[in-house]
């Protein structure tokens, strides 16, 4: 078998194996549940907002801004402390599953 054959039939078997998490996962994994509620629904006070079925857009946006200290308003602070957490990946997954439940 040819060395560079071989090679690209490793490297995409080996790429193919490293799944991303849905956006529901997440959601579960990344500890948004907690302030957010199951469905993005309950916040866990009136101060955090509701997400569920917001713009996918938006919602990347502003949880890139928190990240990355150009939203510092509000209750971000709650955010900051659990952004270091998630990828710019994670982050568009998460807003597309957001921006998805009703």
């Amino acid at each position: 078998m040819n060395t560079k054959i071989f090679f690209v039939a490793a490297l995409v078997a080996l790429t193919s194996n490293v799944a991303m998490a849905d956006g529901a996962t997440l959601y579960a994994e990344k500890t948004c549940i907690a302030c957010h509620g199951k469905e993005g629904k309950k916040p866990l006070t009136a101060a955090y907002p509701k997400i569920a079925g917001q713009n996918a857009a938006y919602l990347e946006q502003q949880m890139l801004d928190i990240q990355s200290g150009a939203r510092a308003n509000g209750s971000s602070a709650a955010m900051k402390g659990v952004m270091h957490l998630v990828s710019a990946t994670e982050i568009k997954e998460l807003a597309q599953y957001l921006s998805k439940l009703k």
